[in-house]
């Protein structure tokens, strides 16, 4: 299943299969020493900030390799690598990591990456490129390279040639390539200046911060070194371009983050699209939304959570008597997406489990471990008295375990929406500051606006992202229907929504 996963990809990283990713696309912070790169502004993403800068450029070099080595690991033998950096460190990053690691011979490209935009500088040109280094893990084996996936147009000026050829004016003919050939296109070169970035990226792809890459990036990148099926890792994932790019293109795909704020934003973009190819997806945060988990379809969380907890679940709905899987130790497992259990529960869980695992039942019993395991979200006081006389009085284990000791449970925070007129003009239109405000004990870093929400649908984050919960927007006469979702520090969220009128006036209905 695709994931997003919420951590430090040193750590998520030890957990991947060795040798199973396909394309490895990472776009690490850069080495410019800058606050703006604190997007999110919540806890994971500033410790990360700071690990990188507590000492200078070798320590910077030293904090990535250990990660590109990790990567390195799980790449396979035919697999590609491309990493996105800009002039601070791109030197110190090729011969300081990559050839070391992937050696220097296995080298493909520093693609350059083209933009424009102003420069205030005098003293030198301006810095307008990004560089992009590609290498392979081994150049000798069949490596993905998707040329006729990645070609283009023919500038107008080659054309014109060609076409001012084919008049054999003088008597000499011809002797390039066919006229079709041309309009198959061609190869783009190493440096790349077709594809914009920053304001040029469309609305629609936009999602409002200020490093975003532009989906024909990645597209390109993707088609080129991969195929439909393979998988894709992107172990800074950021906003999720490379992970939405992967899933349109019917790649399978892992995003790492250290900002929890940026898995929900990934999810987010996951959501606006859902193409129709689109596969399923786990979304791994530190901690866990309880209302999410209680609301989430019970066959789902059973797996979920028997997975979590180190045992396998069954798979399958019904017929099971009451069995939802099987611990490491073998013995059998009961999922309840519920609070308070009672008593009830145990002594129809303790009869199942012995006519259906009777000689596992005997020697657990035996050996004083436990022949059974019930997960809940809480227990009364009635299945709890009855476990400890079960164990006291005839030495029979069943474990009660609640969710909050597999996985970390944290709540929602609380979000409030208002807004004030600022002013209005000669045509009646009303400009209104929107604000948001969030609360959690772990502090809200970040408000995702959608300022056509539909209730039905769900929130798609259309709209705004910003970390002070504030838009001043300009609304003519009309009801609009208004979602903010506040994010919090350790990626929980809460959607407050409400329908603004303005006619004559301007109130919540």
């Amino acid at each position: 299943m695709n994931q997003l996963i919420h951590g430090d990809n040193l750590d998520i990283l030890k957990g991947i299969g060795a040798e199973s990713v396909d394309l490895i696309y990472l776009d690490p912070p850069f080495f410019s020493n800058r606050q703006y790169e604190v997007i999110w502004g919540d806890r994971g993403e500033v410790r990360s900030f700071e690990d990188r800068w507590s000492g200078g450029v070798d320590h910077y070099i030293g904090w990535l390799y250990e990660r590109v080595e990790a990567m390195y690991r799980v790449l396979k033998p035919t697999g590609s690598f491309f990493l996105h950096c800009d002039w601070h460190a791109d030197a110190d990053i090729r011969v300081d990591i990559l050839n070391k690691l992937f050696g220097r011979n296995n080298f493909r490209n520093a693609i350059s990456w083209c933009y424009t935009g102003p420069s205030n500088t005098h003293r030198y040109f301006p810095r307008k490129h990004d560089i992009i280094l590609y290498y392979v893990k081994d150049k000798n084996l069949p490596y993905t390279f998707n040329e006729s996936e990645i070609l283009v147009d023919y500038d107008d000026a080659t054309l014109h040639r060609r076409k001012y050829a084919e008049t054999k004016k003088k008597g000499i003919p011809f002797k390039g390539k066919p006229q079709e050939e041309y309009a198959k296109g061609r190869m783009p070169f190493d440096w790349w200046c077709d594809i914009y970035t920053g304001g040029q990226i469309s609305a629609k792809e936009r999602i409002g911060y200020p490093t975003q890459k532009p989906e024909a990036l990645m597209e390109r990148i993707i088609k080129c070194a991969s195929s439909e099926g393979d998988l894709v890792l992107d172990p800074f994932m950021g906003g999720g371009t490379t992970i939405a790019v992967a899933d349109k293109l019917n790649r399978r795909w892992i995003g790492i983050d250290q900002s929890a704020v940026a898995v929900r934003v990934s999810q987010m973009r996951l959501q606006r699209h859902q193409w129709v190819t689109s596969a399923p997806y786990s979304v791994e945060l530190q901690k866990y939304d309880y209302d999410t988990l209680r609301n989430q379809d019970a066959f789902e969380f059973e797996s979920f959570i028997i997975n979590k907890f180190g045992g396998v679940p069954h798979g399958k709905k019904g017929g099971d008597l009451g069995i939802d899987g099987i611990h490491a130790d073998g013995a059998p497992i009961q999922v309840k997406r519920s609070e308070n259990i009672v008593r009830d529960v145990i002594d129809k869980f303790k009869s199942a489990i012995e006519r259906s695992h009777k000689a596992l039942f005997d020697k657990h019993a035996a050996a004083k471990q436990p022949v059974g395991y019930i997960i809940a979200f809480s227990f009364g006081k009635g299945i709890a008295q009855e476990a400890a006389r079960l164990k006291n009085k005839h030495g029979i284990i069943i474990r009660l375990v609640r969710v909050d000791e597999i996985i970390p449970i944290a709540p929602k925070p609380m979000a409030r929406l208002d807004f004030n007129e600022i002013s209005i003009d000669k045509l009646g239109s009303r400009t209104i500051e929107l604000s948001a405000a969030g609360q959690s004990e772990c502090g809200v870093s970040t408000y995702i606006w959608d300022m056509d929400y539909n209730a039905d649908k769900g929130f798609n984050g259309a709209g705004t992202i910003d970390r002070e919960g504030r838009q001043v927007v300009k609304f003519s006469a009309g009801v609009f229907h208004i979602a903010v979702k506040a994010i919090d520090n350790e990626g929980q969220e809460s959607i407050v929504d409400k329908t603004l009128v303005v006619n004559g006036g301007v109130k919540w209905m």
